[in-house]
């Protein structure tokens, strides 16, 4: 939890730093950017979460060489997405920025934002299979190392580059670059450690055809259910810009404050995957029934405490964040659903973390697609409210996404384990 809600933490340094430049359509621009850029890598998130799960069943069962192998499959996988991610950087700009609909402005300045900071691919993404690893392992001090050192280098080379050299929303981009660069570098010198001081390459074990097809299809199904959430934030922020530059700013702000407690609820998620996995690795049903009781508890704690937070705390954010006085009254009046999204969507969290866990991707990506049609048909049926009904269609969203799971679960407890 303290290494995930680092991430939206840069998010709310990045806006804030952009914000003291006082101009909406700069704003609106990284904001764009930074959203099609993070639903991109969002469709790789399978990267960490298949790694954490396969992980933690291998150290379940404690099997050493397959803990090896999943390493050595998933980075492999990292490295070619990556580089074909920097390939396709130009036609990805073209697609997605016109399908967003912000104005000539935010468009120019989103496009050179996204173009500078695809270079940070590959090591964004070699970094998503180390956190998984390690998280997989329940070595979470060194998934927090890695995450930390990642963000912590990404804010103040963002405020030195923006505000300091005055660099502009390309400071931000570049900021980003070295900061991926520098944190894979530290998972590479922490994860030789654990291995011994050095990396076996088995190329019978790491290419095994049954295992490969197997991560194959769990990744697969992730990244379908990804790409489901994906396009939940993307309509949401298409909505919102073409409501004007004022309201996509403000509900930029607001969506920061959001990932705020989605993240750090996703912490959850993350001890979900492991103890499951490891649970199901073992084949041990009632260490799985403990995990998932325990994390449901401390959930409800965390998703009521996050919400309460946010709204008390929410109007100083907003102001600390953007310069705007049209943005801070556009985000006030929306803050109290914007605090409701940890309380209503944690069992949404959990619940994907119980599911990648014990690999019920199958479920979980069918699940979500019937989340997401839901979703789409909240919105049409309360698009008269404007943005106010875009709000309200985003947290029917979290309600079903997370009530569809809880209504699955039991029936996918009684089944066999999968086999590894």
């Amino acid at each position: 939890m303290l290494a995930n809600i680092t991430t939206p933490l840069l998010g709310v340094v990045a806006t804030t730093v952009i914000g003291r430049l006082g101009d909406a359509a700069i704003l609106g621009g990284v904001a764009m950017a930074s959203l099609v850029f993070d639903c991109i890598f969002w469709l790789f998130g399978f990267l960490r979460s298949g790694t954490v799960a396969l992980t933690a069943q291998a150290f379940g069962a404690r099997d050493y060489d397959e803990q090896r192998a999943v390493l050595a499959r998933a980075m492999m996988t990292a490295a070619v997405s990556g580089i074909a991610l920097i390939a396709l950087r130009g036609p990805l700009t073209a697609v997605a920025f016109d399908l967003m609909g912000g104005s000539a402005e935010v468009s120019a300045t989103a496009r050179d934002y996204f173009l500078l900071r695809s270079w940070a691919s590959p090591f964004a993404l070699c970094n998503y299979v180390m956190l998984g690893w390690f998280i997989g392992l329940a070595r979470p001090l060194q998934a927090l190392a890695v995450q930390i050192s990642v963000n912590v280098i990404n804010m103040a080379l963002t405020v030195l580059l923006v505000l300091g050299f005055r660099w502009g929303a390309s400071g931000a981009a570049i900021a980003a670059v070295i900061a991926e660069i520098c944190g894979l570098a530290l998972g590479f010198a922490m994860a030789w450690r654990i291995l011994g001081g050095h990396f076996e390459w088995d190329h019978k074990a790491h290419f095994d055809r049954a295992k490969l097809w197997r991560m194959l299809l769990i990744n697969r199904d992730i990244m379908l259910r990804t790409a489901a959430l994906v396009s939940v934030f993307l309509f949401f922020s298409a909505q919102g810009a073409r409501a004007g530059d004022v309201t996509l700013a403000a509900n930029a702000v607001l969506q920061n404050i959001v990932f705020l407690g989605t993240f750090f609820l996703e912490g959850l998620a993350n001890a979900a995957q492991q103890l499951c996995g490891a649970a199901v690795g073992a084949h041990d049903r009632d260490a799985f029934a403990r995990a998932v009781r325990l994390i449901t508890r401390w959930g409800l704690v965390f998703g009521v405490g996050a919400a309460a937070a946010f709204y008390g705390a929410g109007p100083w954010i907003i102001a600390l964040m953007t310069a705007s006085d049209d943005v801070r009254r556009a985000a006030n009046d929306f803050l109290p659903m914007a605090a409701l999204v940890p309380l209503i969507g944690v069992a949404a969290f959990i619940m994907d973390g119980v599911y990648i866990g014990a690999t019920w991707t199958r479920d979980m990506r069918n699940l979500m697609a019937a989340s997401l049609a839901i979703y789409l048909a909240a919105w049409w049926a309360m698009q008269s409210l404007g943005n106010t009904g875009l709000w309200l269609a985003l947290l029917t969203f979290y309600l079903f996404r997370g009530g569809l799971q809880v209504m699955r679960y039991r029936s996918l407890a009684q089944r066999p384990w999968p086999e590894r």
